[in-house]
């Protein structure tokens, strides 16, 4: 028996290909299904089923194309919603043989109503159950997210807390195999460990260690979790099938950074490279934050230009951009960048450091804002006295208050998410805008005072 963990950098989706004498069985697979079908080639398997645990919303699924390519079936968990049109429904206590290897339908709602997660048996043995595939229901560290449905808050959390029931009697024993590390917009809690087992996650989860049914659904209902505009996009990809990603966009003239037309200048190189030069109007966000940012800041409705330091980087950016349903990649531009604009609309970007944001808090200018970017949840465990908060993928609505013309200096916990943030408001037309380079962390290195 082989089980191949497949990680899908940025957005830490983690994608499962079972296989054993001959035959095969995948898990959660991500839209650019070839290194399934690499693996099935080099198993000399042919590829069965392909199981999904629940309907996917950070991400489009690749079942459907996996199915189109291969025939194998796809199995699914009931979803009251809509039916999943490329899948068939399985139900607790179904059982798939896979060569060797067995996997035995659980139903674990809560993260959604159609959570499954797949208990794996070894034929060979009959000592229990080897592992778990357990979907966004126990993660690493974390449980999953409870926040799907506002109107059913207590109900899916108390149903949540009864499937972590069920997992944990599976044994000590049995390893997990969840469907996201550390990074996920599904958990906040996760370790950067991506192994762990039951017996592990049941002395030392913290969500584990909550004791009862009442306290847990009231740890859950304190939780403050954002839901980004794109993730009903992906619900609906994901009930209805994906069509395959569009072939890799190729290189542009720097030409085009001097009228993009309808493009949006996507610039992907880094905080840095940012704040040196780039062509006014861009959007600022670094090729590791795509999968967290793209889907709150880009508009879906226009084509994108991406402005890299090198072909992989531009690649691998629309790859995640892909993922995630943005396809409308018309093309790249790298290195060239400052040359290409240097009679052209080149704009930096000004950092302030710890000292000039100390005096300006003694001295306010004219109409300043000190904007906090952070998460909720950050800005309430600390935060400077005086700033005003607004979550970076929220913007630019949470600031239409604030007078285009007045100075806004954006921070949050290092800079990155404020660079990006400071882009958008750049975007919004906000003609004063400066980031507080290395923010909480710089603020709290010099032993600076916080409120609560």
């Amino acid at each position: 028996m082989r089980l191949e963990k497949i990680k899908t950098a940025g957005l830490a989706h983690l994608s499962y290909f079972l296989s054993a004498n001959g035959e095969a069985a995948i898990i959660d697979p991500r839209r650019d299904i070839d290194v399934y079908l690499d693996l099935a080639r080099a198993e000399n398997a042919v590829i069965k089923h392909v199981f999904e645990t629940h309907r996917n919303e950070d991400l489009i699924s690749g079942a459907s194309l996996v199915k189109q390519a291969t025939g194998a079936e796809v199995w699914h968990g009931l979803h009251p919603e809509q039916p999943i049109r490329y899948a068939k429904e399985t139900r607790d206590g179904q059982t798939f043989e896979i060569g060797g290897a067995l996997l035995k339908v659980l139903e674990t709602p809560g993260h959604t109503d159609d959570s499954l997660s797949y208990i794996l048996y070894d034929k060979s043995f009959d000592e229990g159950p080897v592992g778990v595939f357990t979907g966004d229901a126990l993660f690493v560290g974390d449980v999953g997210r409870t926040d799907f449905y506002p109107d059913r808050k207590k109900e899916v959390a108390g149903l949540l807390y009864d499937s972590l029931q069920k997992l944990i009697a599976l044994g000590d024993q049995c390893l997990i195999y969840p469907a996201h590390g550390a990074g996920s917009v599904c958990g906040s809690g996760m370790a950067d460990r991506e192994f762990s087992s039951i017996g592990h996650e049941r002395k030392n989860n913290p969500r584990l260690q909550i004791a009862g049914r009442d306290a847990f659904i009231d740890a859950k209902l304190a939780e403050q979790h954002y839901i980004p505009p794109y993730f009903e996009r992906m619900e609906r990809c994901n009930m209805l099938g994906a069509d395959a990603a569009p072939p890799a966009p190729l290189p542009c003239s720097p030409a085009m950074l001097l009228d993009p037309g309808e493009h949006i200048c996507l610039d992907v190189r880094g905080i840095f490279d940012f704040a040196g030069g780039h062509r006014t109007g861009s959007l600022c966000i670094p090729h590791d934050m795509i999968a967290a940012f793209a889907g709150w800041l880009l508009p879906v409705d226009r084509p994108i230009l991406v402005v890299a330091r090198d072909e992989t980087q531009a690649l691998n950016a629309a790859t995640t951009l892909q993922r995630i349903g943005f396809d409308q990649i018309r093309g790249y531009v790298t290195s060239v960048m400052p040359l290409a604009v240097k009679n052209g609309p080149l704009t930096a970007l000004d950092f302030s450091d710890t000292e000039t944001i100390g005096s300006r808090l003694d001295n306010p200018p004219n109409g300043w804002t000190l904007l906090d970017v952070r998460a909720k949840e950050e800005y309430e465990n600390g935060h400077i006295k005086g700033s005003r908060h607004a979550y970076v993928g929220e913007l630019p609505g949470a600031v239409d208050d604030i007078d285009l013309d007045k100075p806004v200096t954006v921070m949050c916990g290092s800079g990155a998410r404020a660079t990006i943030a400071a882009s958008a408001l750049r975007r919004q037309g906000f003609t004063d805008v400066d980031v507080y380079i290395g923010s909480m962390q710089a603020w709290n290195a010099v032993g600076k005072p916080v409120a609560a």
